[in-house]
């Protein structure tokens, strides 16, 4: 399967890319939006297009054309203000859903945040963000696409361990950003992740026993 990952020069998109591209079942695409970092890729062997999220759904309609799964690991990041966590992590994601539809691809992963679906439990000092996050989501899941919503806890710059917890509702934890990546390499052909959103920690099951839960 030819898989466009969306943020590739993002903390989680650089530790999926070479699980895909490792992995013997896919073909990982990175979807950067500078040059320099197409080149970085492509001398690692990487496929790579360059689009903006903030450019037309025909652009990024025409950057995943011929692949047959899309990755959305992309954020604007904590240094950011909130204009551009809006045209990135929601607007972004809502052309990124109909330049999948517009190309004809249907399968559909969203790296999302921990309890989005669940204002009650939303962070005061970045509602927004999970504002964002919140409408996003729910596009994927209005959008006929065959759709899976990981929402990681926080994400940690340690070595993952493979072994995580994820359930429709969990309200604290944290997980490294590798273990993340693996959790999203698994879900790909995982169909009991169809159609579903789940939050994500680090726990005691292995990825595929904890997807096998769904």
């Amino acid at each position: 399967m030819k898989v466009l990952v969306v943020g590739a020069n993002g903390q989680v998109g650089r530790h999926l890319i070479p699980l895909v591209s490792e992995s013997g079942e896919h073909t990982a695409i990175a979807m950067v939006r500078k040059e320099e970092q197409a080149a970085s890729y492509a001398a690692q062997g990487i496929e790579t297009v360059v689009a903006d999220l903030e450019g037309t759904v025909e652009e990024l309609a025409k950057a995943a054309k011929g692949c047959e799964a899309i990755v959305f690991t992309a954020g604007s990041g904590g240094q950011t203000g909130y204009d551009k966590t809006l045209l990135i992590d929601l607007d972004g994601a809502g052309k990124m859903i109909e330049a999948a539809e517009k190309v004809g691809i249907q399968r559909f992963l969203m790296v999302s945040a921990l309890q989005a679906h669940n204002r009650e439990n939303w962070s005061d000092s970045i509602r927004p963000y999970y504002a964002a996050k919140h409408y996003a989501d729910k596009l994927l899941e209005a959008s006929g696409l065959t759709y899976t919503i990981i929402r990681p806890g926080g994400l940690l710059n340690e070595p993952g361990t493979g072994k995580v917890l994820a359930a429709p509702n969990l309200t604290r934890g944290s997980i490294p950003r590798e273990d993340v990546a693996r959790t999203v390499l698994a879900a790909l052909t995982e169909e009991r992740t169809y159609n579903k959103a789940f939050d994500l920690i680090s726990g005691e099951d292995s990825i595929a026993e904890a997807l096998q839960k769904l």
